[in-house]
Protein backbone atom coordinates (compact mmCIF):
# COMPACT_ATOMS: atom_id res chain seq x y z
CA UNK A 1 0.00 0.00 0.00
CA UNK A 2 1.33 3.45 -0.91
CA UNK A 3 2.26 5.80 1.91
CA UNK A 4 1.03 9.37 2.17
CA UNK A 5 3.76 11.99 2.36
CA UNK A 6 3.70 14.96 4.73
CA UNK A 7 5.70 18.18 4.78
CA UNK A 8 6.78 18.56 8.40
CA UNK A 9 9.71 20.95 8.16
CA UNK A 10 10.63 23.99 6.07
CA UNK A 11 13.96 25.77 5.77
CA UNK A 12 14.49 28.87 3.63
CA UNK A 13 17.56 31.01 2.93
CA UNK A 14 16.22 33.55 0.44
CA UNK A 15 16.57 37.21 -0.57
CA UNK A 16 13.36 38.01 1.33
CA UNK A 17 13.85 35.96 4.52
CA UNK A 18 16.06 33.43 6.27
CA UNK A 19 13.55 31.99 8.73
CA UNK A 20 10.18 30.33 8.14
CA UNK A 21 8.20 32.91 10.10
CA UNK A 22 9.88 35.81 8.30
CA UNK A 23 9.36 34.11 4.95
CA UNK A 24 5.67 33.60 5.69
CA UNK A 25 5.29 37.25 6.64
CA UNK A 26 7.25 38.40 3.57
CA UNK A 27 4.87 36.46 1.32
CA UNK A 28 1.87 38.03 2.99
CA UNK A 29 3.33 41.51 2.56
CA UNK A 30 4.54 41.01 -1.01
CA UNK A 31 8.07 41.91 0.08
CA UNK A 32 10.52 42.89 -2.64
CA UNK A 33 14.01 41.39 -2.40
CA UNK A 34 15.63 43.25 -5.30
CA UNK A 35 18.61 45.52 -4.65
CA UNK A 36 20.90 47.66 -6.77
CA UNK A 37 24.23 46.18 -7.83
CA UNK A 38 25.60 49.71 -7.35
CA UNK A 39 27.81 49.58 -10.44
CA UNK A 40 29.65 46.56 -9.00
CA UNK A 41 30.51 45.46 -12.52
CA UNK A 42 30.98 48.92 -14.02
CA UNK A 43 28.70 51.81 -14.89
CA UNK A 44 28.03 50.48 -18.37
CA UNK A 45 27.00 47.00 -17.20
CA UNK A 46 23.46 46.41 -18.46
CA UNK A 47 22.07 44.60 -15.41
CA UNK A 48 21.35 46.89 -12.49
CA UNK A 49 19.52 44.68 -9.98
CA UNK A 50 19.91 41.31 -8.25
CA UNK A 51 18.18 39.44 -5.45
CA UNK A 52 20.97 38.58 -3.04
CA UNK A 53 20.90 36.85 0.32
CA UNK A 54 22.13 39.57 2.64
CA UNK A 55 23.91 39.07 5.97
CA UNK A 56 24.20 35.31 5.57
CA UNK A 57 26.52 33.81 8.18
CA UNK A 58 27.58 30.24 7.31
CA UNK A 59 29.18 29.79 10.73
CA UNK A 60 25.67 29.56 12.22
CA UNK A 61 25.32 26.22 10.41
CA UNK A 62 28.86 24.77 10.50
CA UNK A 63 30.52 23.57 13.68
CA UNK A 64 33.99 24.09 12.22
CA UNK A 65 35.23 27.24 10.43
CA UNK A 66 37.41 25.05 8.25
CA UNK A 67 34.40 23.08 7.03
CA UNK A 68 32.56 26.29 6.15
CA UNK A 69 35.59 27.63 4.29
CA UNK A 70 35.83 24.41 2.27
CA UNK A 71 32.17 24.60 1.23
CA UNK A 72 31.10 26.75 -1.72
CA UNK A 73 28.38 29.32 -1.12
CA UNK A 74 25.72 27.30 -2.98
CA UNK A 75 26.39 24.31 -0.73
CA UNK A 76 26.48 26.53 2.35
CA UNK A 77 22.96 27.59 1.44
CA UNK A 78 21.99 23.93 1.11
CA UNK A 79 23.33 23.05 4.56
CA UNK A 80 21.67 26.08 6.14
CA UNK A 81 18.28 25.34 4.56
CA UNK A 82 18.45 21.65 5.45
CA UNK A 83 19.42 22.22 9.07
CA UNK A 84 16.74 24.88 9.44
CA UNK A 85 14.13 22.54 7.97
CA UNK A 86 15.21 19.68 10.22
CA UNK A 87 14.97 21.90 13.30
CA UNK A 88 11.55 23.07 12.15
CA UNK A 89 10.37 19.46 11.85
CA UNK A 90 10.86 18.98 15.57
CA UNK A 91 12.85 15.77 15.21
CA UNK A 92 16.31 14.53 14.35
CA UNK A 93 14.84 11.11 13.52
CA UNK A 94 17.43 9.28 15.64
CA UNK A 95 15.10 6.31 16.06
CA UNK A 96 15.00 5.60 12.32
CA UNK A 97 17.28 3.33 10.34
CA UNK A 98 19.95 5.72 8.96
CA UNK A 99 19.68 4.01 5.57
CA UNK A 100 15.99 4.94 5.36
CA UNK A 101 16.78 8.64 5.74
CA UNK A 102 17.66 10.37 2.48
CA UNK A 103 18.80 13.70 1.07
CA UNK A 104 17.81 14.73 -2.47
CA UNK A 105 18.77 18.19 -3.64
CA UNK A 106 18.59 20.15 -6.87
CA UNK A 107 21.26 22.47 -8.26
CA UNK A 108 21.14 24.17 -11.64
CA UNK A 109 24.76 25.26 -12.02
CA UNK A 110 26.90 24.79 -8.90
CA UNK A 111 30.19 26.49 -8.04
CA UNK A 112 30.51 28.91 -10.95
CA UNK A 113 32.27 31.73 -9.07
CA UNK A 114 34.81 29.26 -7.71
CA UNK A 115 35.45 28.06 -11.26
CA UNK A 116 36.07 31.63 -12.40
CA UNK A 117 38.39 32.30 -9.46
CA UNK A 118 40.43 29.16 -9.96
CA UNK A 119 40.67 29.71 -13.72
CA UNK A 120 42.02 33.22 -13.12
CA UNK A 121 44.53 31.77 -10.68
CA UNK A 122 45.68 29.28 -13.32
CA UNK A 123 46.07 31.98 -15.99
CA UNK A 124 47.93 34.34 -13.70
CA UNK A 125 50.04 31.91 -11.64
CA UNK A 126 50.07 28.57 -13.44
CA UNK A 127 48.06 25.35 -13.29
CA UNK A 128 49.92 24.09 -10.23
CA UNK A 129 48.17 26.79 -8.21
CA UNK A 130 44.66 25.43 -8.77
CA UNK A 131 43.21 24.42 -5.41
CA UNK A 132 43.18 20.72 -4.60
CA UNK A 133 39.71 21.38 -3.20
CA UNK A 134 38.36 22.97 -6.38
CA UNK A 135 36.59 19.87 -7.73
CA UNK A 136 34.92 18.72 -4.48
CA UNK A 137 33.83 22.29 -3.77
CA UNK A 138 32.48 23.06 -7.24
CA UNK A 139 30.53 19.96 -8.25
CA UNK A 140 26.74 20.20 -7.97
CA UNK A 141 26.30 17.07 -5.85
CA UNK A 142 28.11 18.78 -2.97
CA UNK A 143 24.75 20.31 -2.06
CA UNK A 144 23.40 16.96 -0.86
CA UNK A 145 26.85 15.70 0.07
CA UNK A 146 27.59 18.66 2.35
CA UNK A 147 24.24 18.24 4.09
CA UNK A 148 25.00 14.61 4.88
CA UNK A 149 28.47 15.52 6.17
CA UNK A 150 27.04 18.25 8.38
CA UNK A 151 24.49 15.87 9.94
CA UNK A 152 26.74 12.87 10.42
CA UNK A 153 27.87 13.34 13.99
CA UNK A 154 27.37 9.61 14.48
CA UNK A 155 25.47 6.79 12.81
CA UNK A 156 22.29 7.54 14.76
CA UNK A 157 22.10 11.13 13.57
CA UNK A 158 23.32 10.39 10.07
CA UNK A 159 21.23 10.41 6.91
CA UNK A 160 22.85 7.53 5.01
CA UNK A 161 20.11 6.60 2.56
CA UNK A 162 19.59 7.90 -0.98
CA UNK A 163 21.79 10.95 -1.49
CA UNK A 164 22.22 12.68 -4.83
CA UNK A 165 21.67 15.89 -6.73
CA UNK A 166 19.29 16.61 -9.59
CA UNK A 167 20.48 18.97 -12.30
CA UNK A 168 17.66 19.97 -14.65
CA UNK A 169 18.13 23.74 -14.79
CA UNK A 170 15.23 25.65 -13.21
CA UNK A 171 13.31 22.42 -12.59
CA UNK A 172 16.08 20.86 -10.48
CA UNK A 173 14.66 21.22 -6.98
CA UNK A 174 11.10 20.43 -8.01
CA UNK A 175 12.41 17.19 -9.50
CA UNK A 176 14.26 16.55 -6.23
CA UNK A 177 11.10 17.05 -4.17
CA UNK A 178 9.00 14.97 -6.56
CA UNK A 179 11.44 12.09 -6.51
CA UNK A 180 11.73 12.28 -2.71
CA UNK A 181 7.94 12.10 -2.53
CA UNK A 182 7.99 8.94 -4.63
CA UNK A 183 10.78 7.38 -2.52
CA UNK A 184 8.63 7.73 0.59
CA UNK A 185 5.35 6.92 -1.11
CA UNK A 186 6.77 3.68 -2.53
CA UNK A 187 8.39 2.63 0.74
CA UNK A 188 12.09 3.14 0.01
CA UNK A 189 12.57 5.92 2.58
CA UNK A 190 10.84 6.98 5.79
CA UNK A 191 12.08 10.58 5.73
CA UNK A 192 13.89 12.76 3.23
CA UNK A 193 15.35 16.25 3.19
CA UNK A 194 14.58 17.57 -0.28
CA UNK A 195 15.20 20.95 -1.85
CA UNK A 196 17.68 22.99 -3.82
CA UNK A 197 20.33 25.69 -3.71
CA UNK A 198 22.14 28.08 -6.03
CA UNK A 199 24.56 31.02 -5.98
CA UNK A 200 25.69 32.53 -9.29
CA UNK A 201 25.29 36.29 -8.89
CA UNK A 202 28.49 37.36 -10.62
CA UNK A 203 29.46 39.33 -13.71
CA UNK A 204 29.96 36.27 -15.88
CA UNK A 205 26.58 34.66 -15.16
CA UNK A 206 24.68 37.93 -15.33
CA UNK A 207 26.28 38.81 -18.66
CA UNK A 208 25.57 35.34 -20.06
CA UNK A 209 21.91 35.39 -19.05
CA UNK A 210 21.60 38.97 -20.30
CA UNK A 211 23.09 38.07 -23.68
CA UNK A 212 20.35 35.47 -24.12
CA UNK A 213 17.83 38.21 -23.25
CA UNK A 214 16.57 36.51 -20.10
CA UNK A 215 17.25 39.23 -17.51
CA UNK A 216 15.40 42.44 -16.73
CA UNK A 217 17.36 45.61 -17.45
CA UNK A 218 15.19 47.68 -15.15
CA UNK A 219 16.86 49.75 -12.45
CA UNK A 220 13.57 50.09 -10.56
CA UNK A 221 13.06 47.30 -8.00
CA UNK A 222 9.31 47.78 -8.22
CA UNK A 223 9.24 47.24 -12.00
CA UNK A 224 11.66 44.34 -12.36
CA UNK A 225 10.63 40.69 -12.32
CA UNK A 226 6.97 41.47 -12.94
CA UNK A 227 5.47 38.17 -14.16
CA UNK A 228 2.43 38.36 -16.45
CA UNK A 229 2.76 42.15 -16.76
CA UNK A 230 2.54 43.78 -20.17
CA UNK A 231 5.90 45.51 -19.53
CA UNK A 232 7.86 42.50 -18.26
CA UNK A 233 11.34 42.21 -19.75
CA UNK A 234 12.98 39.30 -17.95
CA UNK A 235 13.82 38.04 -14.48
CA UNK A 236 16.05 39.28 -11.67
CA UNK A 237 18.81 36.86 -10.75
CA UNK A 238 18.33 35.43 -7.28
CA UNK A 239 20.22 33.06 -5.01
CA UNK A 240 19.68 30.99 -1.90
CA UNK A 241 18.48 27.62 -0.71
CA UNK A 242 15.28 25.95 0.45
CA UNK A 243 14.51 22.55 1.93
CA UNK A 244 11.49 20.51 2.96
CA UNK A 245 11.44 17.64 5.41
CA UNK A 246 9.18 14.99 3.90
CA UNK A 247 8.08 11.96 5.89
CA UNK A 248 5.56 9.16 5.99
CA UNK A 249 2.37 10.92 7.05
CA UNK A 250 1.17 8.16 9.37
CA UNK A 251 4.48 8.21 11.23
CA UNK A 252 4.42 12.00 11.37
CA UNK A 253 0.97 11.92 12.93
CA UNK A 254 2.09 9.23 15.38
CA UNK A 255 4.95 11.38 16.65
CA UNK A 256 2.71 14.44 16.94
CA UNK A 257 4.50 16.39 14.24
CA UNK A 258 3.40 19.77 12.97
CA UNK A 259 2.20 19.14 9.42
CA UNK A 260 2.13 21.96 6.89
CA UNK A 261 0.56 20.05 4.02
CA UNK A 262 0.75 16.85 2.03
CA UNK A 263 2.49 16.14 -1.27
CA UNK A 264 0.12 13.93 -3.22
CA UNK A 265 1.19 14.05 -6.87
CA UNK A 266 4.12 14.62 -9.19
CA UNK A 267 4.51 15.00 -12.93
CA UNK A 268 7.68 15.26 -15.01
CA UNK A 269 7.92 15.70 -18.79
CA UNK A 270 10.10 17.31 -21.45
CA UNK A 271 9.16 19.57 -24.35
CA UNK A 272 11.80 18.24 -26.75
CA UNK A 273 11.44 21.59 -28.49
CA UNK A 274 14.32 24.04 -27.89
CA UNK A 275 17.39 24.42 -25.68
CA UNK A 276 15.98 27.45 -23.86
CA UNK A 277 12.52 28.38 -25.18
CA UNK A 278 9.40 26.65 -23.85
CA UNK A 279 7.14 24.95 -26.38
CA UNK A 280 4.48 27.48 -27.46
CA UNK A 281 1.68 24.91 -27.37
CA UNK A 282 2.42 24.00 -23.74
CA UNK A 283 1.53 20.34 -24.31
CA UNK A 284 4.33 18.79 -22.27
CA UNK A 285 3.99 21.26 -19.40
CA UNK A 286 0.24 20.65 -19.39
CA UNK A 287 0.89 16.90 -19.30
CA UNK A 288 3.10 17.29 -16.21
CA UNK A 289 0.32 19.16 -14.42
CA UNK A 290 -2.26 16.59 -15.43
CA UNK A 291 0.00 13.74 -14.24
CA UNK A 292 0.32 15.35 -10.80
CA UNK A 293 -3.44 15.81 -10.52
CA UNK A 294 -4.11 12.23 -11.62
CA UNK A 295 -1.58 10.72 -9.20
CA UNK A 296 -3.25 12.58 -6.35
CA UNK A 297 -6.60 11.05 -7.31
CA UNK A 298 -8.11 14.47 -7.91
CA UNK A 299 -10.00 16.14 -10.70
CA UNK A 300 -8.87 19.33 -12.46
CA UNK A 301 -11.74 21.17 -10.75
CA UNK A 302 -10.18 20.38 -7.35
CA UNK A 303 -7.22 22.68 -7.99
CA UNK A 304 -7.63 26.10 -6.38
CA UNK A 305 -4.19 27.59 -6.91
CA UNK A 306 -1.05 27.30 -9.06
CA UNK A 307 2.32 28.73 -8.09
CA UNK A 308 3.55 29.35 -11.62
CA UNK A 309 7.10 29.10 -12.87
CA UNK A 310 6.34 32.71 -13.77
CA UNK A 311 9.79 33.97 -14.74
CA UNK A 312 8.70 37.36 -16.12
CA UNK A 313 10.21 36.59 -19.51
CA UNK A 314 7.81 37.40 -22.35
CA UNK A 315 7.90 33.86 -23.71
CA UNK A 316 7.67 31.81 -20.50
CA UNK A 317 4.64 33.56 -19.04
CA UNK A 318 2.74 33.36 -22.32
CA UNK A 319 3.54 29.68 -22.88
CA UNK A 320 2.84 28.71 -19.27
CA UNK A 321 -0.54 30.41 -19.50
CA UNK A 322 -1.29 28.34 -22.60
CA UNK A 323 -0.22 25.17 -20.76
CA UNK A 324 -2.49 25.89 -17.79
CA UNK A 325 -5.43 26.49 -20.11
CA UNK A 326 -4.68 23.25 -21.94
CA UNK A 327 -4.46 21.24 -18.71
CA UNK A 328 -7.52 22.71 -17.00
CA UNK A 329 -9.83 23.87 -19.76
CA UNK A 330 -12.66 26.09 -18.53
CA UNK A 331 -11.59 25.62 -14.91
CA UNK A 332 -8.33 27.49 -15.63
CA UNK A 333 -10.21 30.80 -15.30
CA UNK A 334 -11.18 29.90 -11.72
CA UNK A 335 -7.65 29.05 -10.54
CA UNK A 336 -5.55 31.60 -8.67
CA UNK A 337 -2.15 31.83 -10.39
CA UNK A 338 0.75 33.77 -8.88
CA UNK A 339 4.54 33.88 -9.09
CA UNK A 340 6.78 34.08 -6.03
CA UNK A 341 9.65 35.07 -8.36
CA UNK A 342 8.00 38.49 -8.29
CA UNK A 343 9.52 38.80 -4.80
CA UNK A 344 12.76 36.82 -4.63
CA UNK A 345 13.69 36.70 -8.31
CA UNK A 346 14.79 33.55 -10.05
CA UNK A 347 16.82 31.35 -7.72
CA UNK A 348 17.49 28.88 -10.57
CA UNK A 349 18.10 25.43 -9.07
CA UNK A 350 16.67 26.56 -5.72
CA UNK A 351 13.55 28.20 -7.16
CA UNK A 352 11.22 25.20 -7.15
CA UNK A 353 12.00 24.33 -3.54
CA UNK A 354 11.45 27.89 -2.31
CA UNK A 355 8.19 28.02 -4.25
CA UNK A 356 7.04 24.67 -2.84
CA UNK A 357 7.74 26.08 0.63
CA UNK A 358 5.63 29.11 -0.28
CA UNK A 359 2.76 26.89 -1.42
CA UNK A 360 2.84 24.84 1.79
CA UNK A 361 2.77 27.99 3.93
CA UNK A 362 -0.13 29.44 1.95
CA UNK A 363 -2.12 26.22 2.32
CA UNK A 364 -1.39 26.10 6.05
CA UNK A 365 -2.18 29.79 6.49
CA UNK A 366 -5.25 29.92 4.21
CA UNK A 367 -4.03 32.75 2.01
CA UNK A 368 -2.62 33.45 -1.46
CA UNK A 369 0.07 36.07 -1.96
CA UNK A 370 -0.09 38.66 -4.70
CA UNK A 371 2.13 38.69 -7.75
CA UNK A 372 4.21 41.65 -6.65
CA UNK A 373 4.73 44.44 -9.16
CA UNK A 374 1.99 43.26 -11.49
CA UNK A 375 -0.04 46.29 -12.57
CA UNK A 376 -1.30 45.64 -16.10
CA UNK A 377 -1.88 42.12 -17.36
CA UNK A 378 -0.54 41.08 -20.72
CA UNK A 379 -3.64 40.13 -22.76
CA UNK A 380 -1.94 36.79 -23.50
CA UNK A 381 -1.62 36.11 -19.76
CA UNK A 382 -5.32 36.35 -19.06
CA UNK A 383 -5.77 34.15 -16.00
CA UNK A 384 -6.42 35.26 -12.41
CA UNK A 385 -2.81 36.25 -11.78
CA UNK A 386 -3.32 37.71 -8.29
CA UNK A 387 -2.75 41.31 -9.36
CA UNK A 388 -4.85 42.98 -6.68
CA UNK A 389 -3.08 41.75 -3.59
CA UNK A 390 -3.05 39.28 -0.73
CA UNK A 391 -6.21 37.23 -0.27
CA UNK A 392 -7.51 35.15 2.62
CA UNK A 393 -8.70 32.00 0.90
CA UNK A 394 -9.04 28.32 1.71
CA UNK A 395 -6.73 26.34 -0.57
CA UNK A 396 -7.65 22.67 -0.87
CA UNK A 397 -5.07 21.68 -3.45
CA UNK A 398 -2.36 23.52 -5.37
CA UNK A 399 0.32 22.92 -7.97
CA UNK A 400 3.89 24.20 -7.99
CA UNK A 401 5.34 24.43 -11.53
CA UNK A 402 8.96 24.52 -12.66
CA UNK A 403 9.95 24.73 -16.31
CA UNK A 404 13.67 24.52 -17.07
CA UNK A 405 16.02 25.12 -19.98
CA UNK A 406 16.23 21.96 -22.03
CA UNK A 407 12.45 21.64 -21.94
CA UNK A 408 12.37 20.10 -18.45
CA UNK A 409 8.93 20.35 -16.83
CA UNK A 410 8.26 19.37 -13.22
CA UNK A 411 5.09 19.80 -11.21
CA UNK A 412 4.17 18.76 -7.69
CA UNK A 413 0.69 18.73 -6.18
CA UNK A 414 0.44 19.93 -2.59
CA UNK A 415 -2.83 19.74 -0.67
CA UNK A 416 -4.25 20.32 2.76
CA UNK A 417 -4.08 17.34 5.07
CA UNK A 418 -7.39 15.62 5.67
CA UNK A 419 -8.04 12.55 7.78
CA UNK A 420 -4.41 12.64 8.78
Amino acid sequence: MSARVAITGIGVITPIAQTVSEFDEALRQGKNGFCSLENRFGEDFAIKLAAEVKDFDPLKYFADKKDAKRTDRFAQFAVAAAKTALADSGSDFEELDPYRKGILFGVGIGGLQLTLDEHSKMVERGSSRISALYIPMMIANMSSGAIALSLDGDDKNGFHGDNFAYCSACASSTHAIGEAFRKIKDGYLDVCIAGGSESVINEFALAAFNNMKALSKSDNPLRASIPFDRERDGFVMGEGGAALVLENLDKAVARGAKIYAEIAGYGATDDGYHITAPAPDGKAAAAAMSMAVKEAGLNPSDIDYINAHGTSTPMNDRCETAAIKLAFGEHAAKIKVNSTKSMFGHMLGAAGAAEAAAVALQIKGSYIHKTAGLTELDPECDLDNCKDGYENIHVRAALSNSLGFGGHNACILIREVKNG
